[in-house]
């Protein structure tokens, strides 16, 4: 059996050459002449999976190791029974701690302290409510919003997008739909962004297309937000520098880019690989996870700022400013390699590991910022 891989799937070859022949190739150099003797498609979002793709190969399976599959046609796959499997939930941690990570930074700032402030999830799915989780346990007040969650629960905890604009952070964690009741293509355009409260925090982990770019840079110069944050751009990888330019912070895509969350991903898809050829699966997550670099961190509390606290923690572990740097580089860049650029960032991004990953020892009690540090997914000693 031979499978085709994106390269940048974290040991895809060690993995799947117990069941096949590994052949990577980067995300965008796949194919239609590369995958017309695979059996097995694996990619990721950059690789659009459709009828020019496929059509006469010989490829019976495609699995994509992201949570969202907006980039797969999935009624193709469907009419020529071709299997498919994603891997929902798995860099859902990941991405909820980009969020925190950023809302920290922000806060750290701008001086806002975050204990009673509100935040609106826009989305409410495996990130969209583990961030909603990590903001409570931060002491911000959260409000929800997804229109078929509501539908499908009756919960009247989902509140019309409309209720959502008084918050002082918002925060996208939508898929990309470009038509139906729910479209979210451009979801933020000029009339949301005129919408929000005077020095919203605006942040966009979801898709770069929810954002109307022209909409985002003219709420910016017309002061209407305190604080964007972008990990996703509209024409990745031919990104706007002008808006980069004009952001917070801002980073290449790589919100779900946890190395715990991509090798969860990856065997995800190996076991759907492995069911739907009748395989016993031999590779488990353990056999990639290495020892965390930062298994034990000594913190003294400062009890009268629970944020500079935090924002240690997690800087200790995941430094978001590091990314933000990085990709300011492409301004740097020589003209028609900016998309060279930002995929290389991403291709080559540093391991990075996930809170709970890390035991944190606090010197001197502090019950509440104990609370706190769990609550964000820290593993916690007093």
């Amino acid at each position: 059996m031979k499978i085709l891989a994106d390269a940048n799937i974290p040991y895809v070859r060690e993995c799947f050459s117990s069941i096949g022949d590994v052949e990577l190739l980067g995300g965008r150099e796949i194919t239609s002449d590369s995958v017309t003797d695979a059996d097995v498609l694996l990619v990721r979002s950059i690789t659009p999976v459709n009828a020019k793709l496929l059509a006469g190969s010989r490829v019976k399976f495609v699995a994509t190791a992201t949570i969202g599959f907006d980039h797969v046609d999935i009624d193709y796959l469907r009419r020529n029974n071709i299997g498919f499997a994603s891997a929902p939930g798995s860099n859902a941690n990941s991405a909820a701690e980009y969020v925190i990570a950023a809302l920290l930074e922000i806060a750290q700032k701008y001086n806002i302290p975050l204990q009673g402030k509100s935040i609106g999830v826009v989305g409410v799915g495996n990130v969209g409510s583990r961030v909603a989780k990590k903001c409570h346990a931060l002491g911000m007040k959260v409000l929800l919003n997804d229109p078929p969650l509501q539908r499908q629960t009756g919960d009247t905890k989902y509140l019309p997008l409309e209720k959502l604009y008084d918050c002082d952070f918002l925060t996208l964690h939508t898929p990309l739909t470009f038509d139906g009741r729910d479209k979210t293509y451009h979801l933020a355009d000029d009339k949301f962004f005129k919408s929000l409260a005077k020095e919203c925090v605006f942040i966009n982990a979801s898709r770069g297309a929810v954002v109307d770019g022209d909409a985002l840079i003219a709420a910016i110069n017309a002061g209407g937000l305190q604080g964007v944050v972008l990990d996703v751009w509209e024409n990745e990888p031919n990104i706007d520098t002008e808006l980069l330019k004009m952001v917070d912070i801002g980073t290449p895509h790589i919100a779900g880019y946890s190395l715990d969350g991509k090798i969860a991903g990856m065997i995800r898809v190996y076991k759907a690989t492995c069911e739907q050829f009748g395989i016993e699966p031999r590779r488990s997550i353990e056999d990639f996870l290495p020892e965390p670099e930062v298994p034990q961190l000594w913190l003294d509390p400062n009890p009268a700022n629970h944020i500079e606290t935090l924002t240690a923690a997690v800087e200790a572990v995941y430094d978001i400013r590091r990314d933000d740097v990085r990709l300011r580089g492409i301004q740097s860049t020589r003209s028609g390699h900016a998309g060279e650029f930002f995929d290389n960032l991403r291709k080559e991004y540093a391991i990075r590991r996930e809170f709970h990953n890390t035991r944190v020892v606090l010197e001197s009690p502090c019950e509440p910022l104990a609370r706190e540090l769990a609550g964000i997914g820290f593993k916690v000693e007093d």
